[in-house]
């Protein structure tokens, strides 16, 4: 992080749910990194991959988002999945718009973005994360890293090829 950082991640953040608080810091940091390059005038190529990348990136975020809100009945999955996609179909024109007209990515649409993933995760992630808490899954949140931990000891039969 430095202080040039469109964003800068701050616990104030944190939805409680380990997977998510650990996907909204890479789409932090790609926001950061698409910031910087634009900044620092790397190209307009340059720039249209890291748009691509974090639209990527936030498609992949989106689900696991959506799938922990379908396991927890979340009663509010509709509007927030809506929110989803009301902000890849802006993403999707933007690229669209990119591709076909040579324009460049603006410091406006940066802090757009910004903006929508700010106000996001503090209004409705949160809603979710408390939820998520109430539910009595909040246990689970950890289990990545805990899969992670066993995968790492096991000796794939794979490996051994």
């Amino acid at each position: 992080m430095s202080a040039t950082d469109l964003i800068q991640w701050s616990d104030e953040f944190s939805v409680n749910i380990q997977e998510v608080d650990e996907q909204h810091k890479v789409l932090v940091s790609l926001l950061n990194d698409l910031h910087r390059a634009i900044r620092e005038h790397h190209g307009k190529a340059t720039s249209r991959e890291i748009l691509d990348r974090l639209a990527e990136y936030t498609r992949t975020h989106f689900l696991l988002e959506e799938s922990l809100m379908r396991l927890t009945h979340y009663p509010g999955l509709e509007i927030h999945k809506q929110q989803h996609q009301d902000l890849m179909h802006q993403v999707e024109a933007l690229q669209h718009k990119l591709n076909t007209e040579n324009a460049a990515i603006s410091f406006e649409l940066l802090h757009f973005l910004r903006n929508w993933l700010i106000q996001h995760i503090n209004d409705s992630d949160k809603r979710f994360g408390v939820h998520f808490e109430k539910v009595g899954l909040a246990t689970y949140a950890h289990w990545s890293k805990d899969v992670e931990r066993t995968m790492k000891k096991k000796k794939w039969w794979w490996k051994f090829w």
